[in-house]
């Protein structure tokens, strides 16, 4: 028979109060146990003494003939210094899902087709403008050679009358 300390739900809904037991390990959460050996009360502050009391020497006892702890009674028996409860380091625990991670990235993709979309049709607007532009371009262009070639005819004719 295995046996396992841990946490027996009491209370009223929304108002919970937990036993600390010693019981089967295959029995129910709530159902028979071979003995109380504290109380957890998670309404109660973190610095109140009356959050958790056990009756250390019974736990020391089942510990002794082979009881395991739940995790989070491991945690209390931490806290209390009865039993020495090593650190787990779990480095993918803020990380998402796979799910998460996947519907991250198509959200990513939407945004940058949308992003696309807005620059193309940006592009539309802004290119006739574009084209009316160079087509100005052109003839200014023009304008601007003209005066230098006409300047540039006088100035040869000029060299001819003097010469």
């Amino acid at each position: 028979m295995a046996v396992a300390i841990r946490l027996s739900r009491g209370g009223a809904k929304k108002r919970p109060y937990y036993r600390v037991v010693v019981a089967d390990s295959r029995s129910p959460r709530d159902g028979n146990y071979l003995e109380q050996v504290g109380t957890y009360n998670p309404l109660l502050a973190k610095d109140d003494e009356n959050r958790v009391k056990l009756t250390e020497d019974r736990v020391r006892y089942w510990l002794g003939v082979g009881a395991q702890p739940t995790d989070r009674v491991a945690r209390m028996l931490d806290a209390a210094g009865i039993k020495e409860r090593a650190a787990t380091n779990n480095p993918k625990k803020a990380e998402p899902g796979q799910k998460a991670k996947d519907r991250a990235e198509e959200r990513a993709e939407k945004a940058r087709e949308a992003e696309e979309a807005a620059k193309a049709a940006e592009e539309e607007a802004n290119k006739p403008a574009e084209d009316e532009a160079a087509a100005e371009a052109p003839a200014e262009e023009a304008a601007a050679e003209a005066p230098a070639e006409e300047a540039a005819a006088e100035d040869a004719s000029e060299e001819k009358t003097e010469g």
